[in-house]
């Protein structure tokens, strides 16, 4: 979609390209469409052109599906083309104020072990955008199996914990027949540690039964159990909570102000598989900032807003950071936040290996 945009803006002259700039900059901080006597007397400096001439420029943009034209007003509001080529070719991005990077980091390093700095990422984002954020734990899909330990916690329950080689773990509880002795219990794990350990997690759940299968007969039980729990020790997908931030934010902006509206955000916000899936599909793409606009969004319930999405890594694995809020969002501020936290988050957890 991108190239796309990039290509027809290549077909506009000069002065529509500058007219479609100030226009969509304008919307973005008015909330209220743009006419072309407002464009004339505030980028008169720039631009040089009479009202005429930009109303000119602004129906030949309409013409080309660049703007819109609400039936109820004299101006215009950019389309999702429109926004498209603002944010891929016209859109200036800002610095982030040293008091902004400053403020993300000591929050960061404040916090305690990764949920935590997720977790208040994911409301200072929101505190500094205004906009829905969201901080996804880290798929551990890609992680390294380090060592593997098992726990009786009572006569009835093991704890399995899980080391990865980024520095993360996961616990979960099993449920046994009967108590196991402690040498049994480390025989076990040596054992699986032995077979599985330098496995990726997505390895040891395609793999566990045919690397185990001359143990699962062993009269514990417990080898039996674990290829059979597999999936729920190491999952094909995210089960961890999102942290989300912003939910009172968003909803102060203008596009909110009709109660349809306001449900509508209230609905996505409480739908936490359409932002999974939105966040998990750029897992694949480190470090890059992706945004999408409107109809460019998969889901119906996205198609009036815009998602700007980034990864962050813990060592080998890595996790999702994104805004969600009206299309008319102020990219050239919020873009670089959200490249820049992602990198802060990367580097933190670099710093604490």
């Amino acid at each position: 979609m991108g190239d796309l945009s990039k290509l027809m803006g290549e077909e506009l002259t000069s002065r529509e390209l500058t007219v479609l700039r100030y226009l969509v900059h304008d919307f973005i901080e008015t909330a209220t469409p743009i006419g072309s006597r407002y464009i004339s007397k505030r980028h008169d400096d720039v631009l040089g052109l009479s009202s005429a001439s930009i109303r000119n420029i602004m129906s030949d943009l309409e013409d080309r599906g660049y703007l819109d034209h609400p039936h109820t007003s004299a101006g215009r509001i950019p389309t999702d083309l429109g926004y498209r080529l603002y944010i891929d070719t016209l859109v200036e991005l800002e610095s982030i104020p040293a008091i902004e990077q400053r403020a993300i980091r000591e929050n960061m390093q404040a916090a305690g072990d990764v949920d935590e700095v997720l977790k208040e990422t994911s409301k200072l984002l929101a505190k500094i955008t205004r906009q829905l954020s969201i901080v996804t734990p880290p798929h551990l899909d890609t992680g390294t199996l380090e060592k593997l330990e098992l726990v009786q916690i009572v006569p009835s329950r093991v704890m399995v914990i899980i080391s990865i080689k980024s520095g993360l773990i996961r616990t979960i509880m099993m449920e046994v027949a009967t108590e196991i002795p402690r040498e049994k219990l480390d025989d076990l794990a040596r054992l699986l540690n032995e077979r599985l350990s330098g496995l990726t997690m997505h390895e040891i759940r395609e793999t566990v039964g045919d690397r185990m299968k001359d143990a699962q007969h062993e009269e514990t039980g417990l080898i039996r159990l674990f290829i059979d729990s597999v999936d729920k020790l190491v999952p094909p997908t995210r089960t961890e909570k999102l942290h989300i931030g912003g939910a009172d934010k968003i909803v102060e902006q203008p596009e909110f102000v009709n109660p349809r509206d306001f449900r509508g955000v209230i609905e996505l916000i409480n739908d936490e598989e359409i932002i999974i899936h939105v966040l998990e599909r750029h897992d694949s793409m480190p470090r890059e900032i992706r945004v999408t606009i409107g109809n460019e969004n998969e889901d119906e319930k996205l198609k009036a807003y815009s998602v700007i999405t980034s990864t962050y890594t813990v060592g080998e694995v890595s996790g999702s950071i994104g805004l969600i809020g009206p299309k008319r969002m102020p990219y050239q501020r919020v873009i670089p936040l959200v490249d820049y936290v992602a990198k802060a988050i990367s580097e933190l957890f670099l710093e604490r290996r």
